[in-house]
């Protein structure tokens, strides 16, 4: 049982990649249909935030502390925030204002204005357009044919799925407000992204990262502007139950567990097929979303939702072929 555990969360076993890419899914999947059916419970998307980021801070935060300890033994002044980040102060703040803080109170938010298949085109569906474009300034990235014609046809997925929404403005309909955050949180952890790739950060070190940001700076500042009347609560209100089920979903699964399996998956498949396997996700959704919580699909939202996936699979493909090969 150990030699498997092992080789397990080493990567290098047939079975991780496998399991990895099965947990990796599966979470992103039933983060989108959680997130909107919580929309319709006691919390409001704030206190969710928050259950988030105190659910991966119980987990994280020692861990954290822990391993800067270790390695504050070779290099006495690795990490800050007191020890609980691994990461600098300056990396820590940036990285965890976009991956962090910002990413949940966007698309929380959104889920309480836009159904899920609208989350499932703009949020996940939108990483490889956003990440592209700023990779182009941030990194010095050129795109190329396959690329740039995957970009294209999520561009036009969510045209055809915001757009419809903005037109609806005029009626009085609130869709938009949610598509706009939807894509505030894609553009915040495509950031994120590009700003680890830029740093050349660990997946896991990162997370401890951008949760421990989240901690000291969203906690304490929901705390006080709801203490003053400003912002509005139902964390003391809501069933407990509720409340905990969130922060082990949401922290434990959702940043925590998803992180460490996206990770192994990335090592047993590599980037690539990785990203075609997470090009599930907006479809798998989506249909989640009309069997769990009966939200119906319109012809644009399936229109998008197709050209969306298909996007993600031109976008990944290497400049000299479009064959599913990874890349070396």
């Amino acid at each position: 049982m150990q030699s498997f555990m092992k080789q397990l969360l080493s990567g290098h076993s047939p079975r991780s990649g496998l399991w990895a890419a099965l947990v990796t899914v599966t979470i992103w999947t039933a983060f989108i249909i959680i997130a909107r059916a919580s929309a319709q419970h006691t919390l409001l998307p704030l206190d969710i935030t928050w259950a988030r980021i105190v659910g991966a801070s119980v987990i994280l935060l020692p861990w954290s502390w822990w391993t800067v300890r270790q390695q504050r033994r070779v290099q006495p002044h690795t990490g800050s925030f007191g020890g609980l980040s691994p990461l600098p102060w300056r990396i820590t703040v940036v990285t965890g204002f976009f991956g962090g803080f910002a990413y949940a109170v966007f698309a929380y938010s959104g889920f309480f204005f836009a159904p899920a298949a609208h989350g499932s085109v703009l949020m996940p569906g939108s990483l490889p357009l956003w990440t592209s474009v700023l990779a182009v300034f941030l990194l010095g990235e050129r795109l190329h044919g396959y690329r740039l014609l995957g970009l294209a046809m999520i561009l036009s997925g969510d045209l055809l799925v915001g757009g419809s929404s903005l037109w609806h403005a005029f009626d009085g309909g609130t869709v938009w407000i949610g598509d706009l955050l939807f894509m505030a949180a894609s553009a915040c952890w495509s950031t994120y992204s590009v700003l680890s790739r830029r740093y050349q950060l660990q997946p896991v070190p990162a997370t401890m990262a951008i949760t421990c940001f989240a901690f000291f700076s969203f906690v304490p500042l929901y705390a006080l502007l709801c203490s003053v009347g400003v912002l509005t609560t139902h964390l003391w209100t809501a069933p407990w139950q509720e409340v905990l089920w969130q922060a082990l979903f949401q922290g434990g699964g959702s940043v925590v567990l998803s992180g460490i399996s996206f990770t192994l998956m990335i090592r047993a498949y590599g980037p690539v097929r990785s990203t075609m396997l997470t090009s599930l996700v907006p479809g798998l959704s989506a249909v989640g979303a009309v069997f769990w919580l009966g939200e119906p699909l319109s012809w644009q939202v399936l229109l998008g939702l197709s050209l969306v996936t298909l996007g993600i699979v031109f976008g990944v493909q290497t400049p000299r072929s479009v064959s599913w090969k990874p890349a070396a």
